[in-house]
């Protein structure tokens, strides 16, 4: 079933399967299509961004400026998003230009019918960005009016990507749609899906199967359903989320995140880092006296700053706290340990530096519920749902975890969970023992 088709008298009508129209019919500020595979979401996002910027059907556009169309991955861009885009701006309404070095689509005038650039870096009138969100920094340049996310729910979107799309938007409350087939738990569920399920009035979400494409076949459909495991076959062809296999902190459930609130000063703090140059990731935590009870309640990722920097960052999620201690880095890095201590703040190496004893360590507070994270920490709830060991060609998790070396926060969490129990006993520390060896 092809999108548009050409009516009689030679114009372009779209045609909408009930999922589509039901995205189309949308004027929530971010709309999501949560949809099985092949139903219909790439190609529906160049029209949306369409009436974004010249408006119609009851949709006043927002005209000259610049417009996102981001990706998941520069594959997907070169593959999926750019074939689109060109195809609708450029081929078939004849009102875009594709500058490859710049990567945007030159948008048309349509007082004057012309586009206005001379050469790529000219003022134009509109102009389409595309950009991949596995490169983030192209995303902080712009102020956009609206934005198109593709294949938004895989693990090279992040909630980073999201929230800078967001800082891009804001001037001009502008409008996203997101299209993609779940494929974690992470940010599209938590920040997302979840907020719309709370009736929050900025979000809609609509969920479709494959089969309500008219060209998707329904037996093969019903054969996938036969083969693939239920979680897989919900998540791919139904469009709904669902607890994949292999997923490490399975038991980390929507219960576990809560509502931020004031830390008093008396709850004993732990700082957890992750040493990185380009992406140092620093966790606050807080024991709830009486309960053994940690509460992960400030999240930090970045780089390109001096190790001082680092340390008056980390202290400042302590500041007013009566105590605190720190704890991070893999047993190695006891380099970047005393030059942190130089620098004011001392750091505990972890007792145990394997991978896999640490993650035991952070399923151990979970099971335990001693374990608890504030909604705001939206990078560590996206990591909680995307950290995932590869699966085997019979679909059974491996030793193996998924593009490990991007999950910065939850390595720092796993520094504090090595930290926090530890020993041949199994205690955990508590507030009394952590604040005992107190060198803040």
């Amino acid at each position: 079933m092809n999108l548009w088709r050409l009516t009689d008298d030679g114009k372009l009508r779209l045609s909408l399967h009930t999922g589509q129209a039901r995205i189309w019919r949308s004027r929530r500020r971010f709309v999501f299509m949560l949809a099985g595979t092949q139903g219909g979401k790439t190609s529906l996002g160049p029209w949306w961004l369409r009436r974004e910027i010249y408006g119609g059907d009851g949709v006043d556009g927002r005209g000259s400026g610049d417009y996102l169309a981001v990706t998941a991955s520069y594959d997907l861009f070169k593959l999926k998003m750019l074939p689109e885009a060109r195809t609708v701006f450029e081929q078939l309404l004849g009102v875009g230009r594709f500058w490859s070095g710049e990567r945007v689509i030159e948008l048309k005038d349509p007082k004057t019918g012309e586009f206005h650039a001379k050469r790529a870096d000219d003022p134009m009138w509109g102009r389409i960005i595309l950009r991949s969100a596995s490169a983030p920094g192209g995303l902080e340049s712009a102020t956009a009016k609206a934005a198109w996310l593709d294949e938004c729910g895989q693990d090279e979107f992040t909630v980073e990507a999201w929230e800078a799309i967001q800082r891009r938007l804001s001037l001009h409350q502008g409008r996203a749609l997101g299209t993609t087939t779940p494929y974690n738990l992470g940010w599209v569920k938590t920040e997302a899906y979840d907020p719309w399920v709370n009736g929050a009035p900025e979000f809609d979400i609509v969920q479709f199967s494959s089969v309500i494409n008219p060209a998707f076949p329904q037996d093969e459909y019903d054969r996938m359903e036969k083969r693939l495991p239920d979680w897989k076959f919900r998540m791919f062809y139904k469009g709904e989320f669902a607890r994949p296999a292999g997923l490490i902190y399975g038991d980390f459930s929507d219960s576990m995140a809560e509502e931020p609130f004031d830390i008093p000063p008396q709850w004993p703090r732990l700082i957890v880092v992750d040493f990185g140059g380009a992406n140092l990731a620093i966790v606050w935590m807080a024991e709830e006296p009486g309960t053994e009870r940690w509460h992960v309640y400030q999240e930090w990722l970045g780089g390109g700053l001096t190790t001082a920097e680092y340390v008056q960052i980390a202290k400042d999620g302590v500041a007013g706290a009566e105590g605190y201690e720190a704890a991070g880095g893999a047993p190695s890095e006891s380099q970047q340990r005393r030059d942190w201590a130089a620098a004011g703040l001392s750091m505990d190496e972890p007792t145990v530096g394997d991978l896999e004893v640490g993650i035991s360590r952070v399923i151990e507070l979970i099971k335990t519920d001693r374990f608890r994270v504030f909604r705001t920490c939206t990078g560590v709830r996206d990591e909680l749902g995307s950290y995932r060991r590869k699966l085997d060609a019979r679909g059974d998790p491996t030793e193996e975890i998924v593009d490990k070396r991007a999950f910065h926060r939850l390595d720092a969490i796993r520094y504090g969970a090595v930290y926090l129990v530890g020993g041949e006993d199994r205690q955990l520390r508590t507030g009394r023992n952590v604040l005992a060896g107190y060198r803040g």
